[in-house]
């Protein structure tokens, strides 16, 4: 149950985020910039996955195995940076306080379900707890 309200809080505020309340242009090159690089991001960690690996929610599939090439060689959770690095492209463009407000609302909820899926695989398999130790979460050499 949990990791489905953390899917939906995710979803709901990436709608609202794109639902045109106020539309403003503020900084159309650098928003357009993260937005293009969130989704390289998440075109590459998908291209990466085996086939029935990907999984929406933080919970793991059956059988799902470790990836730790590619981009996962850099980062644990590549489409957790694609998200928030392409809805931050996305507050760049829109920029206004509810707009800032929706994304500390999904920078939290990612978080949450980060932490939370790490917790599954830390309980699951050592070879996690290893790969943890020499990649990042999101930021190479930062976080």
């Amino acid at each position: 149950m949990k990791s489905k309200i953390l899917v939906f809080v995710q979803f709901l505020m990436i709608f609202l985020m794109l639902v045109p309340f106020m539309e403003s242009h503020a900084y159309p090159l650098l928003g357009s910039g993260f937005l293009f690089l969130g989704l390289l991001v998440g075109f590459l960690a998908i291209k990466q996955q085996p086939k029935n690996n990907f999984n929406i929610r933080p919970d793991l599939k059956e059988n799902c195995t470790l990836v730790t090439d590619g981009i996962y060689a850099y980062i644990r959770h590549p489409m957790y940076f694609s998200v928030l690095v392409g809805m931050f492209g996305v507050l760049l463009l829109k920029f206004n306080l509810l707009e800032l407000g929706f994304y500390i609302i999904l920078l939290i909820n990612m978080l949450i379900k980060m932490l939370y899926e790490e917790k599954l695989w830390h309980c699951e398999t050592q070879e996690y707890k290893k790969y943890s130790q020499t990649t990042a979460r999101l930021i190479p050499k930062i976080f």
